[in-house]
């Protein structure tokens, strides 16, 4: 059960250093202070929402140092980092000069694991790692198992584990920066979704990336689970140390062989934990159980099901837990039918990973497109998609990317290319769409681009693309 019976030896007078005044490091500051050790929080930043958290942290007895985020603070014995901190980041040269290590809150809190404490199921990836957790979730709460899901999803994963509400087993979502922190983390089984190029400028190289992202495999007891249509996971688990007897487990959208789960004639099912592999199959649930059943939400279903089975889950928990399940908001969401055209929001797909998994979910689509590339290159994208498209809708700083790759590959495309990046943009951007869409077609909205450029969050520029999308349904034919 996790919560009970914390070892605290480890921390207790050491002088720690929390690197970021964010969710993570002030869970991990906060959480460190109450095992006894002398905490301080340092952060480059000033703001006044970062002096109301340090006068919260002050009052608990944590020093505090705004502005300053390069100074190691003397007879520091421990770093304990934020997750987005760049491996470079002159605190941590100044630390490994030192001799003192530097961890993240995912390694903190996997060394203060009681005896008794719950299992962890670690998924990772490029793409639909949120997802994933949370069908895992889902699905281990219909077997009756007491879980959360945790990590990169939102609950800091120390709070969790310090916390005095019982589980039997946790769902953990870990992004490549948790893993580069967290070199003790041994899960129960864990799954690496996919790899493409993401986060490069901070990881430095795709094979560091990918290297970062294979550490979930590291010392797994009962299963390592791997997208069969992406070798390169595979090739991650063969990397990988792991406890004898550990498997490794497949999940493709076609028919699996054995020691796979995949889609058999619009079913899910299971040729893994099964009796004999090689010649039966489980029936998991159906394609139509899964929402919404795009394909790389299949996908995504199949991982939180091996890794479900893994654990001993039975087949009809894993039909319920997905039956259960809808995903959060901007995730490829259906926001209305205006006269015969859906409207979907997939705000989420920053990067052209998802949005290329969110553009071979439709068959015919108005694309409206583009926002902060952050270094990537969209020809292998369009290519892919170009037969789809009927027409595209480009906003944001670096549209021009993805105007000059639609010239190349989809040059009888019609673009519209918005130059403004004002409040209004997302407006214009739908009436554009709506006037190039036809009935039967999908305008989607998935930038292939992170929002910063125009909008706060991703969330923000989805519920300003729903916004829209509901003004225009205003005096005219509707099913919302």
């Amino acid at each position: 059960m996790v919560g009970h019976q914390v070892s605290t030896a480890e921390f207790s007078g050491k002088r720690v250093t929390v690197a970021g005044l964010g969710v993570s490091g002030v869970s991990a500051a906060r959480a460190l202070a109450g095992l006894g050790a002398s905490v301080t929080v340092v952060d480059g930043g000033d703001s006044e929402a970062l002096r109301e958290r340090a006068a919260s942290l002050q009052a608990a007895g944590i020093t505090v140092r705004l502005g300053d985020a390069n100074t190691l603070p003397e007879g520091t014995d421990l770093v304990v980092t934020s997750p987005g901190w760049r491996p470079d980041s002159p605190l941590f040269a100044a630390a490994a000069e030192a001799g003192v290590d530097v961890v993240g809150d995912v390694e903190i809190a996997w060394r203060l694991r009681g005896p008794d404490a719950a299992p962890w199921l670690a998924v990772t990836g490029t793409n639909g790692k949120t997802t994933t957790v949370q069908m895992l979730a889902s699905i281990l709460r219909a077997a009756g198992l007491r879980t959360a899901a945790v990590g990169n999803i939102g609950t800091p994963i120390i709070d969790v584990v310090l916390g005095d509400e019982p589980h039997d087993v946790l769902a953990v979502e870990l992004s490549s920066y948790q893993l580069h922190w967290a070199p003790s983390l041994r899960a129960h089984s864990a799954a690496v979704l996919n790899l493409a190029p993401d986060h490069l400028d901070w990881h430095g190289s795709m094979r560091a990336y990918a290297a970062d992202k294979g550490r979930i495999y590291e010392g797994n007891t009962i299963a390592c689970v791997y997208n069969v249509e992406d070798p390169r996971t595979e090739r991650l688990v063969e990397q990988a140390d792991v406890e004898e007897g550990c498997r490794a487990i497949g999940f493709t959208l076609g028919a699996p062989g054995p020691s796979m789960l995949g889609v058999v004639e619009g079913l899910l099912v299971d040729r893994a934990f099964v009796e004999n592999r090689h010649q039966q199959a489980q029936e998991l649930a159906e394609v139509s159980d899964v929402h919404p059943p795009a394909p790389h939400n299949i996908a995504n279903a199949l991982a939180a099901a091996a890794l479900a089975r893994a654990f001993g889950v039975d087949a009809r928990a894993v039909r319920d837990g997905l039956r259960a399940f809808r995903p959060d908001a901007h995730r490829i969401a259906h926001v209305a039918d205006v006269d015969g055209v859906a409207y979907v929001d997939d705000s989420k797909a920053t990067n052209t990973h998802a949005a290329q998994a969110s553009l071979a979910a439709y068959e015919s689509i108005v694309w409206i497109a583009g926002g902060l590339a952050k270094g990537a290159t969209f020809d292998d994208l369009v290519a892919s998609a170009a037969k789809r498209l009927r027409g595209a809708v480009l906003i944001g700083a670096d549209r021009a990317l993805i105007r000059e790759a639609l010239a190349r590959h989809a040059p009888d495309v019609p673009v519209v290319d918005l130059d403004r990046t004002d409040t209004g943009a997302m407006a214009e951007a739908v009436r554009e769409a709506a006037r190039l869409a036809g009935p039967g077609d999908t305008v989607l909205m998935a930038p292939a681009c992170a929002s910063m450029d125009m909008f706060t969050n991703y969330n923000e520029r989805g519920e300003a693309f729903a916004e829209a999308v509901r003004a225009l349904t205003a005096g005219r034919g509707t099913d919302a």
